[in-house]
């Protein structure tokens, strides 16, 4: 498989998996025109249309995409309400000839149905992990975000992770804020302002990348479990209540203005 990021309204990414023979499939179209765009760029023909969740910035393409290629839509079997024609459940395994073979796992959150969509060395995860950060848990619990977070990170460390959206830089900002020595973060930093700068997607990135420099991953670290624990002014947290003291920090943070650039190290 050959995967290309297609940038969609402010901050989404649709991932074009390019097959053998002319062949290929999206992930999450949010938007129609910019990926049609793209196909016939590539002179490609799509084949398929993969959705991680209902959310509107993630699936309101398709009914422009299947204006023009009425192919089978794959999406969670627990939100196939709209344009989802073939459902998937939890495991659950398709073929898209000439692209590859998929597994859903579910992955729930960010939505109770979210899915995210493994294929050979790739994972396709939506709003569930993004670099560095995770998604805002707008259906699900922390239980279950934490739960979907560890099955991700029990990926071999070579996977490539494909993520919604371009919030890597933003989320690094927390992730160096809560763990301020965490060398891997502050190299990573440094990597994406140049990615950024020069036009680039910061992702994909790796499950062994991820492991080093998500906070939401990291939980249990030491260094890093003391600060939650100190934020949140306890002697100790369950595994999913340290989660989610992680998570509403980072909203916190997330919320704050930005301090004008000589003011920040004041």
């Amino acid at each position: 498989m050959r995967i290309h990021a297609i940038p969609v309204l402010s901050d989404n990414y649709v991932w074009l998996i390019e097959g053998d023979q002319g062949q290929c499939a999206v992930v999450d179209p949010g938007e129609a025109a910019p990926v049609l765009a793209e196909i016939e760029r590539r002179d490609l023909t799509l084949k398929a249309i993969l959705l991680t969740h209902h959310h509107a910035d993630h699936c309101q393409g398709v009914a422009g995409l299947r204006a023009r290629f009425p192919v089978p839509v794959y999406g969670p079997a627990l939100e196939a309400k709209t344009w989802v024609t073939h459902p998937l459940a939890n495991l659950e395994t398709f073929d898209l000839p000439h692209i590859g073979r998929f597994q859903a796992w579910h992955t729930p959150g960010h939505t109770l149905g979210h899915i995210s969509l493994i294929s050979n060395g790739a994972a396709f995860v939506g709003d569930t992990l993004f670099s560095a950060g995770c998604g805002r848990l707008f259906e699900g619990s922390p239980e279950q975000m934490l739960a979907s977070l560890d099955r991700l990170s029990s990926l071999p460390d070579a996977t490539m992770i494909y993520c919604g959206h371009e919030y890597t830089a933003d989320s690094l900002r927390f992730a160096h804020f809560a763990e301020p020595n965490n060398e891997s973060i502050i190299q990573r930093i440094r990597e994406v302002n140049e990615a950024r700068a020069a036009g680039l997607p910061s992702v994909p990135t790796s499950m062994s990348l991820e492991k080093q420099i998500n906070p939401f991953l990291r939980i249990r670290e030491p260094s890093l479990r003391a600060a939650i624990l100190k934020h949140a002014r306890s002697e100790s947290l369950s595994d999913a209540d340290a989660f989610w003291t992680l998570r509403c920090w980072k909203d916190e943070f997330d919320d704050l203005p930005l301090l004008p650039r000589h003011a920040q190290n004041h």
